[in-house]
């Protein structure tokens, strides 16, 4: 796993990147981009390339249908529900076959005779699929034409930068893009600033937080309390510098292709509320779930009864969005009912306390909402939870406290990293002489920690990759 990493920056990107820009003609350089990231998801999935192949070409000609029949809404109808049925469908059969007969089997038991199907998870299938499916829709709904080039469109679907764990990209954003963008050398080199910005936090942050939440999650029967809850704040940071790095290392690599992808993250952690921290977490996600479900069901427009129900809905698909398992459904409903909560009853009376007692409250339900996401054994998460409170008559035994000092340092790291604090403190010196010179040395001075870092220890793979 670490070759394969070092292999895709120092010499797939490179290849890559002096292809695209070796071609004059900017209409094939899409070919290119096509061409090699399906080589790319080839390369990871030889046999689930097929899949996406397939993906393609159907959402292609879905949208081709809608374009061309404009005027027979019927038709344009019959044809978005068959593509949305088929896309579902892919997913579904894919991803929630095993959970599905595995829950049928808990309720019947005769079914226990049939063994469950074990059919594994094609890399990235979640997001490339709605991807799809937004293209689709945003043909339907004249919010863009469809695309005539096929391979314009395979590029779209199997774009490498962001295709194994998003950024989700709606076609619309990026249409224009397609056919006619302007790279310039400005755009590059903050594309190569932000890819290596989110590989230092996935390599030098996450994956020392993913260790000392390894070792705390196995022993929180007997961590203490203090030791349990440092333990989940770490995975805290974990899964957000895993993602948020993945995130910004998917929207520099795009900027270096001439794209301009929407930001996925805004500093989470410094919410004053869940629904603050949905609007600052998985992005991408939260505005395609608002978009293409939340207002076609009638969003708060058909009373609070109604809005209740649909809140409740997209927030069961959003936790079923993330992996097939009953943990993530709870995980769904928790924030749904916490969006519920507040959004009646508690989010007016949260603005009249004292600010630090806002971001306390937000912090403490994004970090308990991070257990039933990675628990799926649930006794083991009751464990937990009691662990949390209890910690077995301690307030952090021995070896709780001598992996807490000697990972303190990066904790202090992430919790500084996760505010604007030195982004903001790094913006005042923007024109000055020196700060040209200054992102240079910062960007070589991440690629070398984060390569040597790589080399030296093992790999974590991307906690978003199994989505």
């Amino acid at each position: 796993m670490v070759f394969s990493t070092l292999l895709f920056i120092f010499i797939y990107l490179v290849v890559v990147l002096g292809l695209y820009y070796l071609i004059p003609n900017r209409q094939y350089r899409n070919i290119v981009l096509c061409v090699c990231s399906i080589f790319f998801y080839g390369w990871g999935e030889p046999v689930y390339v097929l899949l996406m192949l397939f993906s393609i070409a159907l959402n292609y000609v879905f949208g081709r249908m809608i374009e061309s029949d404009r005027a027979n809404q019927r038709k344009c109808r019959r044809v978005l529900t068959a593509a949305v049925v088929i896309n579902l469908l892919l997913l579904g059969v894919f991803k929630y076959t095993g959970f599905v007969v595995t829950t049928l089997q808990s309720i019947f038991p005769f079914l226990r005779s049939f063994a469950a199907p074990v059919i594994p998870l094609p890399i990235g299938i979640s997001f490339y699929t709605f991807q799809a499916m937004s293209y689709v829709i945003d043909v339907y709904r004249c919010d863009a034409h469809a695309q005539k080039n096929p391979l314009y469109f395979g590029a779209y679907i199997s774009l490498f930068p962001q295709l194994i764990a998003g950024p989700i990209v709606r076609y619309k954003d990026i249409a224009d893009a397609l056919t006619d963008r302007h790279e310039n050398i400005a755009q590059f080199s903050s594309g190569i600033k932000l890819f290596a910005v989110g590989l230092a936090k996935k390599v030098l942050i996450a994956n020392q937080m993913a260790e000392l939440w390894k070792v705390l999650s196995n022993g929180a029967a007997s961590n203490g309390v203090i030791g349990s809850w440092i333990g989940i704040i770490a995975y805290s940071f974990q899964i957000y510098f895993d993602f948020c790095g993945y995130s910004e290392m998917a929207i520099g690599l795009g900027r270096m292709f001439g794209f301009e992808f929407l930001k996925n993250f805004d500093y989470p952690y410094i919410s004053k509320s869940a629904t603050e921290f949905w609007r600052r977490w998985h992005i991408s996600l939260g505005t395609w779930f608002r978009e293409y479900v939340y207002i076609p069901l009638g969003g708060n427009r058909k009373g609070k009864p109604r809005q209740l129900l649909n809140l409740l809905i997209v927030w069961m698909l959003t936790g079923l969005w993330h992996g097939a398992s009953w943990n993530f459904v709870i995980w769904g409903l928790y924030y749904g009912v916490l969006l519920c909560i507040e959004k009646f009853f508690l989010l007016n009376r949260l603005k009249k306390l004292p600010k630090w007692i806002q971001h306390t409250y937000g912090f403490l339900v994004a970090v308990l909402g991070w257990i039933p996401f990675y628990f799926t054994d649930m006794r083991a998460m009751g464990a937990f939870i009691a662990s949390l409170f209890t910690g077995g008559g301690l307030l952090i035994s021995h070896d709780a406290l001598v992996y807490c000092i000697a990972y303190l340092p990066v904790l202090i790291i992430a919790a500084i990293a996760s505010t604007p604090l030195v982004k903001n403190i790094y913006a005042r010196f923007e024109a000055k002489s020196w700060r040209n010179w200054a992102d240079i040395g910062l960007v070589l001075l991440a690629l070398l920690l984060s390569t040597a870092s790589l080399v030296a220890g093992g790999y974590n793979p991307f906690i978003y990759f199994q989505f």
